[in-house]
């Protein structure tokens, strides 16, 4: 059991905060943390680290990490951090990586081909692809078989199919190894497939904590989908109006009526949604 109790001020998106949060994680869930930018998610991550200080508590299994009298060195706290620009030794091969954190070389060779790097365990990483990387830094992360596996946006810079890839390969780990995993993500099918569990942040507050089904799929009366995207273009074909919508890394064509082109700017976020085979657009 993870019982966190914190305050932070902070210099956010809209200006100064307190970044206040207060929940428990039970030993085992995969928790994602997700929220608009500068709400407060990697600096909470951190303060877990032990990388930033805060006040109030953290305790883990009754070990307390951060108190009045307390700030337990990120050394002495059971984690492993997987950053997003995978902060590898540039001087040291893949297995020279692993073993630097601890000397156990039945792990690292474990942990290497459950990832499929086994074979390239002695290149260094200005020879790895970024996925491969990724790996390398997880793998890495997992070496001291942490109790609590710290994840911020690890799979941002990756091409969709290998995010997906990596994606498999950390949900098997974090079971193998029985971690506790928290992740920040802003991929709504990365945080649907992997977490057991959101917490969304705004402005430092959480705002909503549930299962990945009741925070992402809130639909409002008979829609079948909703995402969110940026229109980027609304162009007229003819007697029709065509919006161009960038949903993640893809990119969608939808007719509008002329009212709706008229009450729309380029750049503003939308709601893209359908009730039975009808798309609705709508701005945010």
């Amino acid at each position: 059991m993870i019982q966190i109790d914190i305050q932070k001020e902070l210099h956010g998106a809209d200006g100064e905060m307190v970044l206040n949060a207060a929940f428990t994680i039970k030993e085992g869930e995969f928790v994602t943390l997700t929220g608009k930018s500068g709400s407060g998610k990697t600096t909470l991550l951190r303060i877990l680290a032990g990388l930033e200080d805060a006040k109030g508590e953290i305790k883990v299994e009754h070990k307390s990490w951060l108190d009045d009298k307390t700030q337990l060195a990120p050394q002495k706290r059971e984690i492993g951090f997987v950053f997003q620009d995978y902060a590898l030794f540039e001087n040291m091969t893949i297995e020279k990586n692993l073993l630097f954190v601890k000397n156990d070389k039945k792990l690292a060779i474990q942990l290497l081909k459950l990832t499929e790097l086994y074979e390239l365990k002695d290149r260094y990483p200005n020879r790895l692809s970024g996925g491969q990387k990724q790996r390398v830094s997880i793998c890495r992360a997992l070496m001291k078989k942490p109790k609590i596996l710290l994840l911020d946006e690890p799979l941002s810079a990756l091409d969709p199919k290998m995010r997906n890839t990596l994606q498999n390969e950390i949900l098997s780990l974090h079971k193998k190894f029985g971690t506790t995993t928290i992740m920040v993500s802003h991929d709504p099918s990365e945080i649907y497939k992997l977490s057991t569990r959101v917490i969304v942040l705004e402005n430092g507050k959480i705002i909503n904590d549930g299962c990945p089904k009741d925070i992402l799929l809130k639909t409002q009366g008979s829609q079948k989908f909703s995402f969110e995207g940026e229109l980027l273009e609304i162009k007229r074909v003819d007697v029709i109006y065509i919006a161009i919508v960038a949903i993640g890394q893809q990119l969608v064509e939808i007719v509008i009526s002329e009212n709706e082109a008229k009450n729309l700017t380029i750049g503003d976020r939308v709601n893209l949604s359908t009730k039975a085979f009808a798309p609705i657009l709508t701005k945010v």
